[in-house]
């Protein structure tokens, strides 16, 4: 019975001097795990895209400019670049008789774009008003645009 006991003793602690053996043998190369970075957020407003010309080269841009700062309070830069200055100003135009009834915010979108469509309508733009600023309606921004001339 003595030596069920010692051997028992003994595989005990051979068992416990290779479990600590390997434990050091692994330590050097053993990592933990790395701590959670925290996450930051940003809080920031979304700016309008800057310059939203639909299809007009400067010269034409600045046509609808200038017609702008004599009629709707447009107090930018001639510089050819509908900016949102310059749709703030067309948006009040088409507010005053082509249906606009969006915000004055010169973001250029559905609502503007279906108000500009039903103001092309003089100027031979024949398709829906549907607020997509296509080919067609682009065509007819440009004889708009062309149109202005006389304001610059």
């Amino acid at each position: 019975m003595r030596s069920n006991v010692l051997v028992k003793t003994l595989v005990s602690v051979t068992t416990a001097v290779g479990i600590a053996a390997g434990g050091l043998a692994t330590a050097g190369t053993a990592s933990a795990a790395p701590a959670p970075s925290e996450k930051t957020s940003v809080s920031a407003e979304v700016a309008p895209f800057a310059v939203v010309n639909l299809g007009l080269n400067t010269t034409q841009a600045r046509n609808v400019q200038c017609f702008l700062k004599k009629y709707w309070n447009y107090t930018g830069a001639l510089d050819g670049q509908l900016g949102t200055n310059s749709w703030k100003a067309m948006q009040r135009r088409l507010a005053s008789n082509k249906g606009y009834t969006g915000a004055i915010d010169g973001v250029v979108g559905p609502g503007t774009i279906s108000a500009l469509q039903r103001l092309l309508r003089s100027y031979d733009y024949t398709g829906a008003i549907d607020g997509i600023a296509g080919p067609g309606t682009q065509a007819a921004f440009k004889r708009y645009g062309n149109n202005l001339a006389s304001f610059c």
